[in-house]
């Protein structure tokens, strides 16, 4: 990641997070954490059960994180974030944990002001994996209307060309969906199965052959030995662990977004 995408990406989990943005520059950003957010990135696990005990007011910290370090930041209280920092690799493994699952609405126009309908998509991120001995992945995004039951590709695209948010905006409602979600991921994933067995599959047929030509030369140097050692048949599986076509789908995220309903 370059500085610039560390930099977004950060500020959008802050605010993804309901933390306030006291100070956001290209140097330094300046965030006031909540309770939730200071208890999972702070680690004051002693500050927070004497609280708790106590019934004590809870006082968050702030956390300010140099993006950028100049002279002006030299004299700043906070902690230089690249790339490799354990501060930065805490904030993934965090937005990993939290964003597997998220519902987000869309802010509808500012001339729009009253009865407006955000109907319900499931999102579903997923990336498909071609492993022999040689590997390809490949991350499919599908995006499923829980009304209609339309189902479209790119559906992380057109999220973000549209404004998101976590809580509904005023003058909103939203429409109940008619596929509930766990019907919905049954489609998706039947749809991923259709998808991969119209794929072509000329890769898998290679690896096969080339499986079979390097077990053809093991069996030659092994040629007129009754009895193989162990070694001939762990030479074997691991041929097998290279050469054996694979598809392994596995979800990276999901969530239900309620849309206008424009597609």
């Amino acid at each position: 990641m370059q500085q610039h995408e560390i930099r977004h990406f950060v500020e959008r989990y802050f605010r993804a997070n309901e933390c306030a943005i006291l100070e956001a520059n290209d140097e330094y950003m300046t965030v006031q954490l909540t309770v939730e957010m200071d208890k999972e990135l702070m680690n004051r696990p002693f500050y927070w059960h004497y609280i708790e005990r106590t019934g004590g007011t809870p006082q968050p910290m702030q956390l300010t994180l140099i993006t950028k370090p100049t002279e002006k930041t030299k004299t700043l209280q906070g902690e230089r974030l690249h790339f490799g920092s354990p501060r930065l690799h805490q904030i993934f493994r965090s937005a990993q944990k939290r964003g597997s699952f998220i519902r987000l609405y869309e802010e509808p126009d500012a001339f729009q002001h009253k009865h407006v309908p955000l109907h319900p998509w499931l999102g579903l991120n997923v990336k498909i994996s071609y492993q022999c001995d040689r590997k390809k992945d490949q991350i499919l995004s599908l995006g499923l209307h829980l009304i209609g039951g339309t189902i479209i590709e790119s559906f992380h695209e057109r999220l973000q060309k549209r404004k998101l948010t976590p809580k509904i905006p005023d003058y909103c409602f939203t429409i109940s969906p008619l596929i509930k979600p766990k019907s919905g991921i049954g489609r998706l994933e039947q749809y991923i199965r259709s998808r991969i067995a119209a794929d072509d599959h000329t890769w898998a047929e290679k690896a096969k052959e080339r499986w079979k030509e390097d077990l053809a030369l093991l069996d030659h140097f092994y040629e007129g030995i009754e009895e193989k050692p162990e070694c001939y048949y762990i030479e074997k599986e691991a041929l097998e662990q290279q050469y054996k076509p694979r598809i392994i789908v596995s979800v990276i995220n999901g969530g239900i977004f309620y849309l206008l309903p424009r597609s």
